[in-house]
């Protein structure tokens, strides 16, 4: 007899998406698995008045703006309603934790890091010729457990008053025409740490030291703040090149609620490091199915809609990032930041040089 859908269906209302309370969401867990995530966290119900009764249960760190639009399309699309929980952390630990009565089918989350976690965990293999053909081999797992399905690029954002220079290598940030030049945040934070893990594996380790000892001494300061901080920085005149990832730059450029990003973001420009050599180091935003996936035909449907072109196009517009798919182009004002010709080196092997890296960046004192 097939196991039934769970969280069990509720009556559905309008607006489209009812925003609710975990605690009434219909989670068949044990209150106590559930409190620390449910601080974290909140249920949507994805519903469609032409939804034949089919759903799928999606747990997503994206946030809720990101997704809703896609959840939409799909259930427009195949009639099935799509029923989803946010959470800033700890979806993959409740998933762990609710085994196989789990309600999950999917599960969103961001970062090669977090994505690789999340599959080692919770993930089941979803062998698929869409996935597959859509989808390049560097960008999902070779045993089928992850896929990305949007890029973001880890580049420079260089003062527009103070660079003139138009191409950069990763390479040339530990020179010395950047002494004292150079801000980012943390060297531990996943982030960073895919971009020196990218560098390990190219560099190999003792090249990759003298590497990372270099940019420590071109930094104007200690390793501190957010993304969007080094930006700030770079329009204060306290550096000249700040590391941040891409869509950093959308999202200030259109930020009407702090409108002074929207002054940090005319202060820089974006270059691509290294995109006449090898590529610009990129990282993802994925998704994979979890383990004990009640709906599990629908949760396929689903990721394999997410590589669709239309999909591609839409939550790359949203979120300012690239699509993963071949052919789908970024939007408007992406394109506008430069050609993204991303680094071939797979997700995969990054992962595999993560734990190095941090252990290098603690021994050389990146941060002190």
């Amino acid at each position: 007899m097939p196991r039934p859908s769970s969280p069990r269906r509720s009556r559905l209302v309008s607006p489209r998406f009812l925003l609710l309370a975990v605690a009434v969401a219909g989670l068949a867990v044990p209150l106590a698995a559930q409190t620390r995530a449910d601080k974290n966290a909140s249920a949507k119900h994805a519903a469609d008045k032409n939804a034949s009764g089919e759903i799928v249960n999606v747990y997503s760190y994206r946030q809720p703006f990101l997704v809703e639009p896609l959840f939409e399309k799909f259930t427009q699309t195949t009639g099935i309603g799509v029923r989803v929980i946010f959470a800033k952390k700890g979806l993959v630990e409740r998933v762990k934790t609710e085994g196989e009565n789990s309600p999950a089918d999917v599960l969103l989350t961001i970062d090669i890091s977090r994505l690789i976690h999340a599959a080692e965990t919770v993930a089941q293999p979803v062998p698929s010729p869409v996935l597959e053909k859509f989808i390049p081999a560097t960008a999902r797992s070779s045993d089928d457990l992850w896929f990305a399905l949007t890029y973001r690029a880890r580049v420079a954002y260089v003062s527009r008053a103070r660079v003139r220079q138009d191409t950069l290598s990763y390479g040339a940030l530990a020179g010395p025409e950047f002494k004292g030049r150079i801000c980012m945040r943390s060297g531990q934070h996943p982030y960073n740490n895919a971009l020196f893990a990218s560098q390990l594996a190219h560099l190999g380790e003792p090249a990759f030291r003298t590497w990372l000892r270099g940019v420590k001494n071109n930094l104007s300061e200690k390793p501190s703040g957010n993304d969007r901080a080094q930006v700030r920085r770079i329009y204060a005149g306290s550096c000249d090149v700040a590391i941040g990832n891409t869509y950093y730059m959308g999202k200030m450029q259109t930020n009407s609620q702090k409108p002074e990003q929207k002054d940090w973001a005319r202060a820089a420009r974006i270059i691509f490091p290294d995109a006449q050599g090898r590529g610009t180091h990129v990282n993802v935003s994925g998704m994979v199915m979890a383990k004990h996936a009640p709906n599990r035909d629908n949760a396929l449907k689903l990721m394999e809609f997410l590589v669709s072109e239309e999909a591609q196009r839409l939550y790359a517009e949203v979120n300012f990032e690239y699509p993963v798919r071949a052919g789908v182009a970024p939007s408007a004002r992406v394109a506008k930041w430069g050609t993204l010709r991303a680094d071939t080196l797979p997700l995969e092997t990054i992962a595999a040089f993560r734990k190095r890296a941090s252990e290098i960046v603690d021994e050389i004192g990146f941060n002190n």
